[in-house]
């Protein structure tokens, strides 16, 4: 009597999808090329333009950082999804005998995975020409945070987005109210941190953050089948 294949555990099957993605931006690197692409020259035009018309960069910086990964985190977003239309890719996902809960968080964890990788990148390169102390743990805790609050809710909304003709439209015109509060979360932590503030002034907008990742995710989790089937 042929055994019954068992399917694989939840860890398994979390790993072969990030992995999945994984290995193939590093065939294509289409995604991260775009998005290194677009950061870095949104760093030095921001340089270059600003310092035209003022020396003092320290307000500044934590915006100018936070926006441009926003953006660029947004253009890794659009081909999440689009990726997976191509012959019929993801309808093979939803086919597969995986809960469905973790192909949210296998794509939620891979577009965290690109953000992250363009944040180690470019923050440095901000740090040098911005004048500014980015490279502090601080700093580098709030950008992990951060890039985990808009990984969760753009994996949502381009799941979302993915069904129609027009979603790399519907994609930024969804997510960018939805994040706002996340961004100027992240904006004034990272501005309390550069600036040395103590942490009664910022901490409560770091317990937003966390707020917004845990809200978000979970989201995802409970409604990611009912967004792609629907």
């Amino acid at each position: 009597m042929t055994p019954i294949a068992k399917s694989p555990s939840w860890p398994r099957q979390l790993w072969a999808l990030v992995w999945k993605d994984l290995k193939l931006e590093l065939r294509t690197r289409e995604s991260i090329t775009a998005m290194l692409a677009f950061a870095v020259m949104a760093i030095v035009m921001f340089n270059f333009a600003l310092r035209l018309r003022t020396d003092a960069f320290r307000p500044l910086a934590p915006g100018i950082l936070w926006v441009t990964l926003v953006f660029a985190g947004t253009l890794g977003l659009s081909r999440s999804f689009s990726n997976e239309q191509v012959n019929q890719c993801l309808d093979g996902l939803l086919l597969a005998p995986y809960d469905h809960s973790v192909i949210f968080l296998g794509k939620a964890l891979g577009n965290l995975a690109f953000t992250l990788i363009t944040a180690v990148l470019v923050t440095p390169l901000g740090a040098i020409l911005l004048d500014e102390g980015l490279m502090q743990p601080g700093v580098w805790l709030t950008i992990v945070l951060g890039a985990a609050g808009y990984a969760g809710a753009g994996t949502l909304i381009a799941a979302m987005a993915s069904s129609t003709r027009a979603r790399e439209v519907f994609l930024p015109l969804l997510l960018f109210p939805l994040a706002l509060p996340l961004l100027v979360a992240a904006v004034i932590v990272t501005a309390g941190f550069v600036d040395r503030a103590p942490f009664d002034e910022f901490g409560a907008w770091l317990g937003m953050i966390v707020a917004f990742i845990v809200l978000f995710w979970a989201a995802g989790v409970l409604l990611f089948e009912y967004l792609v089937e629907g």
